[in-house]
C-alpha cells in the first residue's frame, strides 16, 4: 500500500489551527486573561473615567468599539508570543520533517487568533449590553461592523505573527507588540480626537485604528461611516498584505537551514 506523503493545504491549516487553539485552551491563565481583561477594561473606563468624559453621547456607547480593538491588540500579543515560542523550542523543525504545507504553521496561528479575538469581541458586547449599551444597528449594520472588526483582527494577527518570527525570544515578541496595544490609546477610542493637542490630533486622525473605530461606532450607533469605511478597509487590507508578506519571508529565512 502506498502512503500518501503529499501535503493537503486545507487539512494542514485546519490541523494547525486546532493545535494552536487546543494549546491556548489548556492554559487556564491565558483563557481567564483573554476573557477577564476586556471586561475589566470596559468596567474601568465606563465607571471610573466615564463620568469625566464629554463625548457628546453616552460614554458606554462611545467606548465599546475602542475596547474591542484594544483587546484585539492584546490578543495579537499572545499570537506573537506563541509563534516565537514554537520557533525557539524547535517544534517547527519537527513539522518540517513531516509532509505538511509549510505555510500551514503560520495560517494556524493567525486563524486561531482571529477566532479567539472574535469570541472576545462578543464577550465585550455581551457585557456592555448588560451594562446598558443600546446600539441602534440593524442586522446589516451588525454584519458590516463585525466584518470590519474581523478584517482588523486578521490584519494585526498577521503582523503579530511576523513580529513573533522576527523576535529572538518569547519576551522580545511580547515587547515588539507593545505598539499594537498603544495605538488605540492615541486614537478616538476613548476621547474625541479634537480634544487633543494639535500635534497629537494629527497623528490620531491619520493612524489605522481611528477609521476602524469610527466605522464600527457609526455602524453600531447610527453615525456616519461614508468618510471612514473605505479608509478602514484600505488600512486593514494594507496591514494584512504587509504582515503576510513579512511573515512568509521571515519564516522562509528562519527555516532555510
Amino acid at each position: 500500500m502506498t502512503v500518501d506523503t503529499r501535503p493537503h493545504p486545507v487539512a494542514d491549516v485546519a490541523a494547525m489551527t486546532a493545535r494552536t487553539t487546543t494549546r491556548i485552551l489548556r492554559s487556564p491563565e491565558t483563557v481567564i486573561m483573554g476573557v477577564a481583561f476586556p471586561v475589566l477594561l470596559l468596567l474601568l473606563f465606563v465607571y471610573v473615567f466615564g463620568g469625566a468624559m464629554d463625548t457628546g453621547t453616552g460614554y458606554l456607547n462611545y467606548v465599546v468599539p475602542g475596547i474591542i480593538l484594544l483587546c484585539a491588540g492584546f490578543g495579537s500579543s499572545q499570537t506573537a508570543v506563541g509563534v516565537a515560542s514554537d520557533m525557539v523550542h524547535g517544534i517547527v523543525d519537527r513539522f518540517r520533517s513531516m509532509p505538511i504545507t509549510r505555510s500551514a504553521f503560520l495560517f494556524g496561528h493567525v486563524l486561531s487568533s482571529v477566532a479567539r479575538n472574535l469570541v472576545t469581541s462578543w464577550v465585550v458586547i455581551a457585557v456592555a449590553l448588560v451594562m446598558g449599551f443600546r446600539p441602534s444597528a440593524g442586522p446589516l449594520e451588525w454584519l458590516a461592523a463585525f466584518g470590519i472588526i474581523a478584517l482588523f483582527i486578521l490584519a494585526i494577527s498577521w503582523l503579530a505573527a511576523a513580529l513573533g518570527l522576527l523576535a529572538g525570544s518569547e519576551e522580545a515578541a511580547g515587547g515588539f507588540t507593545f505598539f499594537l496595544l498603544f495605538l488605540p490609546y492615541v486614537s478616538s477610542a476613548f476621547v474625541p480626537t479634537d480634544t487633543m493637542p494639535a500635534w497629537l490630533h494629527s497623528f490620531a486622525e491619520n493612524q489605522p485604528v481611528t477609521p476602524v473605530i469610527e466605522t464600527v461606532r457609526g455602524l453600531l450607533t447610527g453615525g456616519p461611516v461614508a468618510d471612514t469605511a473605505w479608509l478602514a478597509v484600505l488600512w486593514c487590507a494594507g496591514i494584512t498584505l504587509g504582515g503576510y508578506l513579512l511573515a512568509i519571508t521571515a519564516f522562509a529565512r528562519r527555516t532555510a537551514h
